[in-house]
């Protein structure tokens, strides 16, 4: 899936993204940022966000405008996606409560 398309639907933070060969595809949205005047956007496949306390690997796009339309895009550059991860990943460990989750055990 090298590049998407963003509809949002009704229900909140949830989107549908079209392959490249227009298949859509459900994906929750389950944060997002801004980083140098640019949207990223971290989602996971809708199906999988209702695994309770289970991993689930999520997709970084960001927003590109293309002649005159928003689109959702894979990063392509290395550094770029490394850099956005990067920030992901913090925001994703500051959430994670180490000691409620040890208690539970």
């Amino acid at each position: 899936m090298s590049e998407k398309e963003m509809n949002v639907g009704n229900e909140e933070n949830i989107c549908y993204l079209e392959d490249e060969t227009g298949k859509e595809h459900k994906f929750e949205v389950i944060a997002d940022i801004e980083q140098d005047g640019v949207m990223y956007y971290a989602m996971i496949p809708a199906e999988e966000s209702e695994m309770d306390g289970e991993f689930c690997e999520y997709v970084i796009l960001k927003e590109v405008e293309e002649n005159g339309e928003m689109s959702l895009v894979e990063i392509e550059d290395d550094a770029e996606f490394n850099k956005i991860a990067d920030i992901f990943d913090k925001l994703f460990d500051e959430e994670i409560d180490y000691d409620a989750t040890s208690e539970k055990k």
